[in-house]
């Protein structure tokens, strides 16, 4: 069932490892086929370098485990209500990759300080609440997709595929599972650059509106001209 999908989600979770962003088992990736309401989430604990397209857990858009032997991802619940709430969205990737989690700590929203920014999320990648004492003890993965979706009210997350939640770690979000960890890559680097300009520069000011609008717009507005048609 679903093997193309299956075998996408394999190979984007072994991205995780393969570019740095994880250590140990700290990290996972989804990818979802709306045409049935079925996404693929790597399954708990398993080393990426093990996972096979057999290994792969599907769930549906009601929560249920419809295929696989194993336990899917501790985050599961987390991907199901982002999948819920934010219907353009193909994949969605979570790491505690180190310079986004250093600002997720922090609970500082990562500011947009140049281009390379600029080219990727649209402004400042904002921060997530923590949770209270009660939505860790009711549903604690569940009501972290919440608080994500909460926290993105007014802000289009196709436009800003990213958020950080305080005290937790990054969440990403694109339009296939690959896409998803190409963003987690961009944000950890933006995160690491960031760090290193803050630390030169302390009182420097965000990127310009109309140089972030070029950027970003160049590369995802209706007229982009980035890359090759």
């Amino acid at each position: 069932m679903l093997e193309s999908l299956k075998l996408a989600v394999v190979e984007a979770n072994k991205l995780l490892e393969t570019s740095g962003l994880v250590r140990l088992t700290w990290g996972n990736v989804s990818e979802i086929d709306r045409a049935s309401g079925i996404f693929g989430i790597k399954p708990s604990g398993v080393a990426y370098s093990d996972l096979t397209p057999s290994d792969i857990v599907l769930v549906s858009l009601e929560g249920e485990q419809v295929e696989g032997d194993l336990k899917p991802s501790s985050d599961t619940k987390t991907h199901l209500e982002l999948y819920r709430a934010f219907q353009d969205i193909g994949g969605v990737t979570h790491t505690h990759s180190v310079y986004a989690t250093a600002f997720s700590q922090a609970g500082r929203e990562l500011p947009c300080l140049g281009t390379t920014h600029a080219d990727h999320f649209f402004g400042a990648v904002p921060v997530c609440r923590a949770l209270t004492p009660d939505e860790v003890a009711e549903d604690y993965e569940a009501n972290t997709g919440k608080a994500i979706v909460e926290s993105f009210e007014g802000i289009n997350p196709m436009e800003m595929p990213a958020v950080l939640q305080h005290f937790h770690a990054p969440f990403t979000w694109g339009k296939s599972g690959m896409d998803s960890v190409k963003n987690s890559i961009a944000l950890e680097t933006c995160a690491q650059m960031a760090l290193g300009t803050l630390q030169l520069a302390p009182s420097l000011e965000a990127i310009p509106d109309h140089i972030l609008n070029k950027h970003y717009q160049r590369k995802h507005g209706p007229d982009a001209y980035y890359g090759q048609r």
